[in-house]
């Protein structure tokens, strides 16, 4: 599977439309979902924005750069990195891989969630296998070598694949992606309703280079958990790069799963999302360091976190 930096033809995207998903906040939603998908398509790079009916459709028209191309599409939630297509290349070809999915252990099952993933695929004109285990996108980071990293409160749930043990998952990567090597981190964010994606926690920025978000204040929620992710990692064997994280960042009384780590990589652009945080531009400023052949922006994602994901959530790249 090639790392997220490779080429990349297109990018889906899919376009919130479930006011009961993002109560009180659709509106402000779809404006920054719309704001994501028109910087990709303006910086020279084509965008499939998934849309639900003509009504989002027209809204969508509404909000965004005349250059993002617009597909009616029967999905649910808009996260795509996990419904999606996971694209990967074999003998020169590029051979479309689906896994089972049961809406994040049985939490959101939404009508078309099982099925975008292949439809995306063969409408694009690839050979679609799909695997014998559940598996999101999200839950997976390659460094284009055979690297993986996940997590254990994740791949290792018994609300995913109570049948596989760490050695089957790790067969099973092998097998369908390619991957020989697997670093297994502990949990994920709090309050991530994915059971820890490790999207959300470590990413990989070039071979052998993740970055780790690094605690911000003394009340920063997930300290320990980015501590026991740097452990694990430095003892793998990769280099870390830190990035401040958001910190602490509540709405009415709760704790949001908010993080830098949920960054778009697209071939001319890297997108950020952030959050009103105090910490927004030193954040934006780390991930910047990491990508200097790309222009790197933040854009506000404090909505589309409401429905529990970001940029990098919503999307799924067309390698080339």
């Amino acid at each position: 599977m090639p790392p997220e930096w490779h080429p990349q033809q297109w990018l889906w995207v899919g376009f919130p439309h479930l006011a009961d998903e993002w109560p009180g906040c659709l509106d402000r939603t779809q404006v920054q979902i719309a704001a994501f998908a028109s910087a990709v398509a303006e910086s020279g790079q084509e965008v499939r924005l998934l849309v639900r009916d003509e009504a989002n459709r027209q809204r969508a028209s509404a909000l965004c750069s005349a250059k993002v191309q617009l597909e009616v599409r029967r999905y649910g939630d808009v996260w795509l990195r996990d419904t999606g297509p996971l694209v990967v290349q074999r003998d020169g070809s590029r051979v479309a891989k689906r896994f089972g999915f049961n809406g994040w252990g049985g939490k959101y099952l939404m009508d078309g969630d099982a099925e975008i993933g292949a439809e995306l695929a063969r409408d694009a004109g690839l050979p679609v296998e799909t695997a014998d285990w559940i598996l999101e996108g999200g839950a997976i980071d390659g460094d284009g070598t055979g690297l993986m990293v996940t997590t254990e409160q994740c791949l290792l749930n018994p609300n995913r694949n109570s049948d596989l043990s760490r050695t089957d998952i790790e067969g099973r990567l092998a097998r369908d992606l390619g991957c020989d090597q697997v670093l297994w981190l502990g949990d994920g964010l709090i309050n991530d309703h994915t059971d820890g994606h490790v999207d959300n926690l470590a990413r990989f920025v070039a071979p052998g280079v993740l970055a780790l978000p690094r605690a911000t204040g003394p009340n920063d929620p997930n300290a320990a958990i980015y501590a026991d992710a740097k452990v694990r990692a430095e003892a793998f064997g990769v280099d870390v790069h830190e990035v401040a994280s958001p910190g602490r960042v509540e709405v009415n009384g709760r704790i949001e799963p908010a993080s830098y780590m949920n960054f778009a990589v697209t071939s001319r652009l890297v997108v950020v999302p952030i959050y009103g945080s105090q910490h927004d531009a030193d954040g934006v400023a780390a991930i910047a360091e990491l990508f200097p052949d790309r222009e790197v922006i933040g854009l506000m994602a404090d909505a589309v976190l409401a429905g529990g994901g970001s940029f990098h959530c919503a999307s799924q790249q067309m390698p080339l």
